[in-house]
């Protein structure tokens, strides 16, 4: 698809794109994305919508390696002005609009959600609740009103300047070395640790000590997922059939859960990192809610569903402080849950993602090849209880990797401040570190330099610490705030944040209560 030297102004985009094309800004150029692709993009189709009409040259660069960058340019059918800041459109899905086959086979607009006013009081926060009544085709579609953003307190010049520095910094990166895979002295330690603890835990089983034998399994799925992280991110060989073999072997051969999944899942977290509507990594009901805005039932455009807060939730959510460590503790069955919903449902996909008939076949196997030895494991221990002991033992050491991941996002801001907003600006202000002392980084598996991780997601782990010292004076010279603070005190800003909400529900309810009350005295009187 070569490029149309076509110049194209922002109402020209906003047509085209209320016509239904996928339309993104990378610098210069305007790419439209054809839905074919949105099917197969291995970062998922919601990777892409949510930057229609938008500059996504910041998230693109980060994502993508040189060779890659080189093809999405392919997709250019003509330029825009960058004589000024592009000025951002909504996304459509951003309000809830969805293009979706009707049953002739074309492509129709579909209303699944509509957005509601912002309970921060904040005029460019956009969240969604569930459009009444089934999903029915919408002969009218979005109209321009739906894709101009609301109002913004951010200064579109001043974001350009941050991701214009971003751009620099980036590029910093590049310069420094700091893609290169440290393979010896980066990998070779993880390697080591990994053999020790799968011997250990097979020694162990062997010697009938299982309590020893299931904590070091846990302890190896643990440090493992570090690993598959890097892997998905394409971080390690930098070759997308290489990395995901291997995650392949390490997810679901060994640990039973998908990384096809988490690929999905993780790349929308980064790229709308803590937005209620839209960040699957913070839409925990009924179990957790880190914002009082769960409290409207909103609707997720990832997982399909409304996040009901009911009666039930409301319980939960106010006793979510007390049992915040005892829902972590069991957080790999819901991994579980979540990698095998998204494997059937790829099941029924006509078009997957690359690589996607060879890579969902083998991650079946895998996911069957695990259950078959870790079936085998637990039947040979002997009894039922030393069996369900050993399946709890091992799964609940595994938790730590679920509070890491809580404590680099839950005590930050959950605010959407619309399109304006550029990348940089959005990972510094959603995401912090937790500071750890380098012999104890493996712990964390490295992956403590959440804000660095955030900004350049494909750099290598193990390069982190070097890339963070360069972000820390980007953000000093850009006035931006780079928030980091120990595990102690960051378990406590977690803690403080969900009791901080847990006392909402209880005042909501005992307003509830009383109104109740009032009522009958009128209606008795």
């Amino acid at each position: 698809m070569g490029l149309v030297r076509t110049l194209w102004s922002r109402d020209d985009v906003a047509a085209r794109i209320l016509a239904g094309d996928s339309l993104v800004v990378y610098n210069d150029l305007l790419l439209r994305i054809p839905h074919s692709w949105l099917a197969t993009h291995p970062g998922g189709a919601l990777a892409i919508l949510h930057f229609v009409g938008r500059d996504a040259a910041d998230e693109i660069e980060a994502y993508h390696n040189e060779h890659t960058i080189c093809t999405i340019k392919k997709y250019a059918i003509g330029t825009v002005d960058t004589s000024s800041p592009w000025d951002p459109l909504l996304p459509p899905i951003m309000s809830g609009w969805v293009r979706k086959k009707a049953s002739d086979g074309a492509l129709v607009w579909h209303n699944e959600a509509h957005p509601i006013s912002s309970p921060s009081g904040l005029s460019s926060e956009i969240l969604l609740v569930h459009k009444d009544g089934s999903l029915l085709q919408d002969a009218s579609g979005p109209t321009l009103a739906t894709i101009l953003p609301p109002p913004s307190n951010l200064s579109l010049k001043v974001q350009t300047r941050h991701s214009a520095a971003y751009k620099a910094l980036h590029q910093r990166i590049i310069d420094a070395g700091l893609y290169k895979t440290r393979y010896v002295t980066g990998y070779g330690p993880e390697v080591a640790r990994y053999f020790l603890l799968a011997a250990s835990s097979a020694y162990a089983y062997k010697h009938g000590w299982l309590i020893t034998s299931a904590v070091c399994l846990g302890l190896l799925w643990h440090q493992l997922v570090f690993t598959v992280h890097d892997l998905g991110h394409l971080g390690v060989t930098h070759d997308w059939t290489i990395d995901r073999l291997l995650a392949i072997f390490i997810a679901d051969f060994i640990g039973g859960l998908s990384v096809g999944w988490w690929v999905d899942n993780h790349n929308v977290h980064h790229l709308v990192t803590n937005h209620p509507s839209h960040d699957p990594d913070i839409e925990h009901l009924p179990f957790l809610a880190i914002s009082t805005a769960f409290f409207n039932s909103l609707w997720s455009s990832y997982y399909k569903r409304t996040m009901l807060f009911d009666r039930f939730s409301a319980v939960l959510v106010s006793l979510q402080h007390k049992l915040f460590y005892v829902v972590l503790a069991f957080g790999r069955f819901n991994l579980y849950a979540n990698a095998y919903a998204f494997l059937i449902r790829k099941a029924f996909d006509t078009r997957k993602a690359r690589g996607g008939r060879w890579s969902w076949w083998l991650e079946v196997i895998g996911v069957a090849f695990f259950w078959c030895w870790f079936g085998a494991l637990l039947k040979g221990c002997g009894s039922w209880t030393n069996a369900l002991t050993y399946l709890v033992v091992s799964h609940v050491v595994t938790s730590p990797l679920h509070l890491q991941i809580v404590l680099s996002h839950f005590s930050m801001s959950t605010e959407d401040l619309g399109p304006t907003e550029s990348f940089p600006h959005r990972q510094l202000r959603t995401t912090t570190d937790v500071i750890c002392p380098p012999y104890l980084s493996f712990v964390h598996g490295g992956l403590h330099l959440q804000v660095t991780h955030h900004l350049f997601p494909r750099l290598p782990r193990h390069n982190l610490r070097e890339a963070s010292v360069l972000v820390k004076q980007y953000a000093k010279e850009q006035g931006l705030v780079y928030a980091e603070f120990g595990f102690i005190k960051g378990n406590g800003e977690v803690l403080s944040v969900l009791k901080a909400v847990a006392d909402q529900v209880c005042l909501v309810a005992a307003v509830a209560d009383r109104e109740i009350q009032e009522a009958m005295v009128k209606k008795t009187g």
